[in-house]
Order: structure tokens, then C-alpha cells, then sequence
């Protein structure tokens, strides 16, 4: 496109209400001519090439800004390598693309760092299916080869969602991408694990840990997701015999949801406060098909109320009675093998699968008349976060993180607000997390990732961790051989923010984290809070010298479908965003997901509904071709509060930037969308462009000349504050249309100065023309409503009772009865009804407009009652329907709704008809 840029202003030059007399010239010459603007937008056609002019121009990359502001530093929650762009990164990465345009056009150094993360386990099963496609598994082609197999995966897909995110407009800086398996992070890691476990935060522990049978590794407890299962559980009562009876007592019944681990039983506990087993304690029990003899002891571990009171206890197997084992001193039985299969220790069920081995043992009880009864029993048990596999807790040696020495610094700094949580009732949660944290089990038992950085020495026993790769024994010169485990995904991520800009464990040295750290906003999903938040802050604040990794973190909404549901593989009701823009185009998305950034828990995407949103940037592009159409002549210069009409738009700009400014600024990115949707469909293109059509088409040059200088102002500063939320179509009207200042692109052009136009602020004018405003908008309802020619002048009276208003308004009785046709207007504070006139009450003043013969009242009349009493017996019929309690009982639920929604209608339009007959009445 073409285009040429003749007298553009300075953002010096934009001084409202200075050096207004003279600006304009008596007889401009023609100034510069644009490009037409297409008749429509097309964003496929502009969406890629804008794209790729603002990254080869160099604008995504680390920006200096201006001289003494503060920088403005976001990472990007790295998405998985394995990943492909969903309907969450797609509204994650639009709020954090806002608020990084926002800084930049602010003048801010911006820094957005984007990169993605190595995803052990996911990267793992990727290579593992496609050697399996190949008749291989890992084992057969070795470590080393397995390694190698992962970069290639990572070499051919791992930049699938850095593009996706591309077209979604992001402007993160590409230039420097990062990764968490990169070189210089490894060393990162490495710096992080030796320092914990140097300082005796780290350790080898024999523990109950999550174990994955799919994965075949551990995970935290924050990996594990509980969900209730699709169909319902079972609480089995099971009958263990005592060995001698005690009175007149033989058995104990316990209850329990996973009978097969019966087999890893070592004692039956009960709570030392409940009388109805105080005198079994101490009793042996033999526990049925294996023949052991098991205690029963006391414990306050034991819920009285559930089951029967009496608990089996497992040490191997339940976290719980793990501690209650350490507690008594109990044997710990494994007997499960790592795929979940029965191990030599369930003795004749060996080598069954733990849900086989399950069913073989409650037929088995039943056999021997020991099965009491069976109850159904909603739980959720624990499920894989990577695969959906049931996790079964599992006694092993493991690598943990000791937690309470660092929770406490992390809490601290959320109770002091030194970082705040958006919304605030997030810090509940994560209060509530911290103060009851188990160690973090931080091993897993992959080949992909971070390899545990501890070596042992089998000759003399050495052990210990090194940043560098160890071949002989410190202590006594032998072989030594590195840990077989890697380490936990999420440990090498909580260094995120800091190992990105440079860090090397030897502090703040590095010139970028100098400049850019702490980061200032973290946007992130909730359900990462444990996974990654919180980890982020305790782990900087060890190696940042007590520095908080970001001040500000915003947790958004999770998407639902449009029926309320999760999307999942699973159900099928996943959206794609890429669909999406293909569908709608990126600006309309964007746009649409901001507008849903409430602070609420969730929302529903309905993709039909985005039309709103496309509707939307069509009328945006439609008035900037009107105002690129009407330029004729046109000479840049200062805007010019003339007219009233003028001084309102001005003044409702100028509180239209504070109003952003300040909602940006507390992250309240659906009241912005709110803000501007307004202003510019309602306020400009509605109202101002038709105040401004009779200067752009009079024969007063000068009239014509402010005009066009307004309207450029409005909607160039209208276009500033659009594009953090639509980059595109701003963009290019902005190319395509004259522009202030000199700035190559609107994507680093200067941010409206809320200050500067502070000075525009007319609460009169605006309050005048907002009253001008509701008298021709009520003239107009009462138009369409009676169906009246727009050609037929009309009189009008306006009852005006706020003090002040009247004399206001009689200030624009000319723009009222030019824009609604009126042949007279009267303005007062008690004007009463005219006779033949239709009341409409718009805001505080109330408008009669006078039909005269223009509708038969007494026809209009019947034909209302008439229409009144076939809405009331459609109604009657609704209330029926919803008062069948078997309809209600037994019909499908959207059939009710849709007959609710019915019910609400009708009471709607009965009410409109009877305010429209309240009107008629003589």
C-alpha cells in the first residue's frame, strides 16, 4: 500500500485548547490523499503480512524505551514442547499480549520471554510410541539413543506451538527463544540442585510416593488430579477373624475401597476414644486367604464415622498408614510391582493386575462367607495428570525437597503484598497449600530431562551431587556412576523467570536480570498454583537474594464449552483456536476471550458468538473509511473544541483514557473491552460521526477542516487503546489513514497521555449533548415503534426535572431537532403531556412526542388489547406446563429450560405492551 504522510503532529503538538485561534486556515489547500480503504476487511489477507512486517522491523525483540520509565517484563508460562495450541494458551497468551503492548506504547523497556518446557514425561511417551511404531522400545536402543531421539522429536515438532502462538498475534520476543533442556539452563539446574542438597535441603528418602503404572514414575502430590470417576465406586465391608474371640466378638468388619491391598495389611486400628472397640485393642486378628496375624491397635488417625470405625492399615500402600506404621513400629508390605501388578508377596495372586487381583479376592471372601456387604460409594481417587492412569501410592526410595524451610518465605510474601494474586481469592488457596506442604518428591523415573546431578562411588560407598559430570570417586579415585532418575519437570521450570535472563547461581551479576527482574505480572492458570506458582516464588526468593520472581499475578478463567462442560480428548468438545480465526480472524478471538477476563472462576465459549465480536471490528472499519472518504482537503493540525458536540467527544476521550489506564493498571481486562466497545460503537460511530456530518458535507471549509481534525484525533487515539486487545485491524487502519506523530508502526506508537487530555474534560458539554442525545433517541424508539417516516417532522415537549438540565439542554435544541426531525421543541421542568403525544422516558428527562393524527389511538388501542390477550393465554399455557410437576420430573432438561426461557419471554412482552397501551391512553 501507498501512502504518504504530509503535516503530522508530535505528541508536543497535541496541546488542547493552546494556540486555537488562526490553527485553521481560511483557505486550506488540499492535503494528502490515502490508499482507499477496501469496502471490506478481509483478515486473512492482512493478518501474516502485518504479522511479519512488525517482526522482521525488529518491534517483539527487548525494547529500550524511554529513559527513566520502568521496564516491563513478563515469561510466557512455557507451554510443552510436545504442545499444540489450545482455547487456554490462546486466552492466556491474549491477556499477556495485551498488557505487553500496553508497556511498550507506554514507552516501557518491554521484555516478554518466551520458550517452552522439555515436558519429561509427555516428550517421553511421544518417543516411546514412535519407537514402539518401529517394533522398539527404549530399553532396545539404550539411553543415550533414546536421548538423542527426543532432540530429533523436539528438532522436527517442538516449534508447533511458538507458531501457533504467532498467529494469534503474540509479541513475544521470537529472536531469543528459550528451552529447559538448552545448554546454559542445564547448568542452571544443576546450580539449583547442588546448592539444596549442599545446604540439606534435598534428600534420599524410603517414602510413600504417587507412582504412575502407565509412566512408570512418581509424581508430587501436586501432579496428581482428583476427579470422581464416570461411574460410581465401591466401599467393600470386609469380616477379619479374630484369633481367639474376645467375649462374644469373632470378627471385625472394616470397610475399604481397594480390597486388594488387604494383602499388604499389617494391622486393623481403631480410634482409642471409641467404647464400641475399646476392648479390642491388643487383639490379634488372622487375616483371611494369607493366614497372617495382625494387631489391633488404637490411633487418633481413625474417623469413627466412616465405614465401620475400624480401618485395615497398609503402610506400603496409603500415605496415611504410612505415618500411623512410623507410629507403631509396623512392617511395611510392597506388593505391588511397578507396572501395578500383584508382586510375590500376595502370595497366589501373583502376577494378576491389580484390578483382577481385586475381583479374585472379593469372590474369595464371599467364598468363605466373609464378605459382608458391598455399598456403592462416590470418591476420586487419584489420576495421572499426564496419562488419566489411576496413581497408587507406593513405598520406594526417592528424591525430595524439604518444604518447610522454604513455605514460610513464600507465604510471607503474599501476606505482606509483595506479590498479589488476581482475584485476591486465590491467596486462600495458596495459603492453604503451603501451610499443610509434604515434601516435594522431586525424582521420576524417565530418561528425557534433567538427570539427577548425584554420583556414587560402589568401591568406598561416596555419594555425593556435582555441577559437573564426575568419572572418579573424590574420596578414593574409584569408578563412580551417576543417578539412573531425572528430575522432576516442574523443578527445573520454578527457575523460569530467573534462568531465562541469563542466570548462573552467581547471583545478580548478569546485566538483564539487573534490568529486567523482577518480572512484573505472571498470568497463568489456576490449577498450575502448587504445580509452578508457587514453587517460582520460594525458589527465587532462595537464589535472588529474597526477591520476589514477579509482583503481580493474574490467574484467568478456565473455558468451557458452550453447555458449561470442561473440554477434553475425551468428550470430544475441544476447540481449536486456530479454527477459530480461520473462522473469525484473530482480532474478533482476542477480543471476545478479554472481554470474559472477569476475575470469574470460568466461562463458556460459544464460537456462534463471536459474531458479536466480528460485527464489532466491521464497524470499526466502516468508520475509518467513512472519516478516510470525507479528507478531502484535509491539513493536519491540533483538534479544535468548537462545537458542544466537539468539546463532549473530547471530554468523554480525555475520561476514556484515565478509565483505561486505571483498569489496566488493577488487570481489569473485560471492563476495558467494556469501556471501549462503548466509546467507539456507541459514542463515535453513532452519535459523534452523525454530529459531524453537516460540516464534512456544508460549504464552510473552515467547519469542514475542524471536523476532519477531529475526527482524525478521536479515532487515532480510539485506535491506540484498541490495539493491545486487536492488533491487526488497527494496524492496518492506522497505515491507511493520516496519523500523529511519527511512528512507523501503531504497535510502537505513543499510548494516549490520560494528563495531556485531561484538559479536554467538559462534565457540561458532555452532560448537555448526553441529554441531546436521549431526546433523539427516545424520538427515534417512538418512530420505529409506530412505524412514522423519519421525513415526518415531528413536535416534541421535554419534561426536564433535574435542576439545570432544562438550561443544558435548551443549549442544544438546534442538534436535537436537526438529527430528529422536529418542527418544535420546548424545554421545561414541569412540562406536562400533550394531547395525541406518546411519553418515552430516556434517563432523568422524560420526552412527549406528539403523533397527532398520524396513529389512530383508539384502533392502536384495541389492536394492543387484542394482542394482550393472546400473550396472556400463551402464558397461561407456559405456567401450566411448568406447574406439571411429572413435565418438570420427567421431561428432558433443555426442554424445560427452553419452556422456562418461553415463560420469561412472554412476561416481557407483556409488559412492553402494556407500557405501549400506558402510552395511548388519552
Amino acid at each position: 500500500m501507498s501512502e504518504t504522510r504530509q503535516g503530522t503532529a508530535s505528541r508536543e503538538g497535541m496541546r488542547p485548547g493552546e494556540g486555537q485561534e488562526g490553527v485553521v486556515p481560511d483557505d486550506p489547500e488540499i492535503g494528502s490523499t490515502w490508499a482507499p480503504m477496501p469496502k471490506s476487511y478481509d483478515p486473512k489477507a492482512i493478518e501474516g503480512p502485518i504479522f511479519s512486517s512488525w517482526q522482521e522491523a525488529g518491534y517483539f525483540e527487548r525494547s529500550m524505551g524511554i529513559e527513566g520509565k520502568d521496564p516491563f517484563t513478563i515469561v510466557i508460562p512455557p507451554p510443552n514442547v510436545t504442545g499444540v495450541l489450545h482455547i487456554g494458551h490462546a486466552l492466556n497468551g491474549t491477556i499477556q499480549d495485551i498488557l505487553v503492548r500496553h508497556a511498550r506504547m507506554q514507552g516501557r523497556p518491554t521484555r516478554w520471554i518466551v520458550g517452552t518446557d522439555h515436558a519429561g514425561i509427555a516428550t517421553q511417551n511421544r518417543v516411546e510410541k514412535r519407537l514402539a511404531s518401529r517394533g522398539l522400545t527404549r530399553f532396545d536402543v539404550g539411553r543415550e539413543k533414546f536421548v538423542d531421539e527426543c532432540w530429533k522429536w523436539r528438532e522436527e515438532y517442538g516449534g508447533t506451538i511458538i507458531n501457533q502462538f504467532k498467529a494469534l498475534g503474540c509479541s513475544c520476543d521470537y529472536a531469543d527463544e528459550k528451552f529447559t533442556m538448552s545448554p546454559e539452563y542445564q547448568r542452571a539446574v544443576r546450580k539449583v540442585f547442588v546448592t539444596w542438597y549442599d545446604d540439606g535441603l534435598i534428600y534420599r528418602g524410603h517414602r510413600i510416593i504417587n507412582w504412575c503404572p502407565r509412566c512408570g514414575t512418581a509424581l508430587s502430590d501436586a501432579e496428581v488430579e482428583h476427579a470422581e470417576q464416570p461411574e460410581a465406586g465401591h466401599l467393600w465391608y470386609l469380616r477379619y477373624p479374630l484369633k481367639d474371640p474376645v467375649g462374644e466378638v469373632t470378627y471385625v468388619v472394616i470397610a475399604t475401597t481397594r480390597p486388594e491391598t488387604m494383602l499388604g495389611d499389617v494391622a486393623v486400628a481403631v480410634s482409642p476414644t471409641d467404647e464400641r472397640f475399646r476392648k479390642l485393642v491388643g487383639a490379634t486378628i488372622v487375616l483371611p486367604v494369607l493366614g497372617r496375624e495382625i494387631p489391633i491397635i488404637a490411633d487418633g488417625y481413625v474417623d469413627e464415622s466412616f465405614g465401620t470405625g475400624a480401618v485395615k492399615i497398609t503402610p506400603a500402600h496409603d500415605p496415611n498408614d504410612f505415618e500411623v506404621g512410623l507410629r507403631h513400629d509396623l512392617e511395611q508390605i510392597n506388593i505391588l510391582n511397578k507396572d501395578a501388578t500383584i508382586n510375590a508377596n500376595g502370595g497366589e495372586f501373583a502376577g494378576m493386575d491389580r484390578y483382577a487381583a481385586r475381583d479374585a479376592i472379593v469372590a474369595r471372601f464371599d467364598d468363605l462367607g466373609l464378605l459382608d456387604h458391598v455399598e456403592e460409594h462416590d470418591h476420586q481417587p487419584g489420576h495421572c495428570y499426564r496419562c488419566g492412569t489411576v496413581i497408587e501410592p507406593w513405598l520406594s526410595d526417592q528424591w525430595f525437597v524439604k518444604m518447610g524451610p522454604l513455605a514460610e518465605p513464600a507465604l510471607d510474601v503474599v501476606r505482606d503484598g509483595r506479590i498479589k494474586f488476581y482475584p485476591q481469592r486465590w491467596d486462600a488457596t495458596y495459603y492453604a497449600w503451603l501451610e499443610n506442604v509434604r515434601d516435594w518428591c522431586i525424582s521420576r523415573q524417565l530418561w528425557w530431562g534433567h538427570r539427577i546431578p548425584v554420583f556414587y562411588c560402589d568401591e568406598c560407598g561416596w555419594r555425593g551431587a556435582s555441577e559437573e559430570d564426575l568419572t572418579a570417586c573424590p574420596a578414593c579415585g574409584g569408578t563412580v556412576r551417576q543417578d539412573e532418575d531425572v528430575l522432576d519437570t516442574w523443578f527445573s521450570s520454578q527457575m523460569w523467570p530467573f534462568a531465562t535472563m541469563g542466570w548462573s547461581g552467581e547471583g545478580r551479576a548478569h546485566e538483564e536480570l539487573e534490568r529486567y527482574y523482577p518480572t512484573q505480572v505472571l498470568s497463568t492458570a489456576p490449577d498450575i498454583l502448587f504445580l509452578w506458582v508457587a514453587r517460582m516464588v520460594f525458589s527465587s526468593l532462595y537464589f535472588m537474594d529474597g526477591q520476589v520472581p514477579f509482583e503481580s499475578v493474574i490467574y484467568h478463567p478456565t473455558v468451557l464449552d458452550k453447555n458449561g462442560d470442561r473440554m477434553s480428548k475425551s468428550r470430544g468438545n475441544g476447540i481449536d483456536p486456530l479454527d477459530l480465526i480461520e473462522r473469525w480472524g484473530t482480532d474478533a478471538i482476542r477480543f471476545h476471550l478479554a472481554k470474559h477476563v472477569t476475575g470469574a472462576q470460568s466461562f463458556r465459549l460459544d464460537p456462534d458468538r463471536i459474531v458479536t465480536e466480528r460485527n464489532f471490528i466491521t464497524k470499526i472499519w466502516n468508520a475509518a473509511r467513512f472519516v478516510q472518504m470525507n479528507l478531502d482537503g484535509y491539513v493536519a493540525g491540533e483538534p479544535l473544541a468548537v462545537e458542544p458536540v466537539d468539546r463532549w467527544i473530547l471530554s468523554r476521550l480525555a475520561s476514556l483514557v484515565a478509565q483505561v489506564d486505571a483498569q489496566l493498571e488493577g488487570f481489569e481486562i473485560a471492563d476495558v473491552t467494556t469501556e471501549l466497545y462503548n466509546f467507539f460503537w456507541n459514542e463515535f460511530c453513532d452519535w459523534y460521526l452523525e454530529f459531524s456530518k453537516p460540516r464534512l458535507y456544508g460549504d464552510d471549509p473552515r467547519q469542514r477542516l475542524i471536523a476532519q481534525r477531529n475526527l482524525v484525533f478521536v479515532l487515532d487515539n480510539a485506535l491506540r487503546l484498541l490495539h493491545p486487545i486487536m492488533p491487526f485491524v488497527t494496524e492496518e487502519i492506522w497505515r491507511s489513514m493520516p496519523h500523529l506523530g511519527d511512528a512507523p508502526s501503531l504497535m510502537v506508537a505513543a499510548w494516549p497521555a490520560a494528563d495531556t487530555l485531561a484538559s479536554f474534560a467538559d462534565a457540561d458539554a458532555e452532560h448537555a449533548v448526553d441529554l441531546a442525545i436521549a431526546t433523539i433517541a427516545a424520538v427515534r424508539s417512538v418512530r420505529a415503534r409506530y412505524g412514522i417516516s423519519s421525513r415526518e417532522p415531528l413536535a416534541v415537549a421535554v419534561k426536564a426535572a433535574v435542576p439545570g438540565d432544562a438550561a443544558l439542554l435548551l443549549t442544544q435544541t438546534d442538534l436535537a431537532a436537526q438529527l430528529a426531525n422536529l418542527v418544535s421543541l420546548e424545554v421545561t421542568a414541569d412540562a406536562e403531556k400533550p394531547a395525541h403525544a406518546i411519553a418515552q422516558l430516556s434517563g432523568d428527562i422524560e420526552v412527549f412526542v406528539v403523533l397527532g393524527d398520524l396513529v389512530d389511538f383508539a384502533a392502536e388501542r384495541g389492536r394492543l388489547d387484542k394482542e394482550m390477550g393472546r400473550v396472556r393465554a400463551d402464558l397461561a399455557k407456559s405456567e401450566g406446563k411448568l406447574g406439571n410437576e411429572s413435565f418438570v420430573a420427567k421431561a428432558a432438561p433443555a426442554a424445560v429450560d427452553k419452556e422456562r426461557a418461553k415463560h420469561d419471554e412472554l412476561l416481557g412482552v407483556l409488559e412492553t405492551l402494556g407500557d405501549q397501551l400506558a402510552d395511548l391512553a388519552e
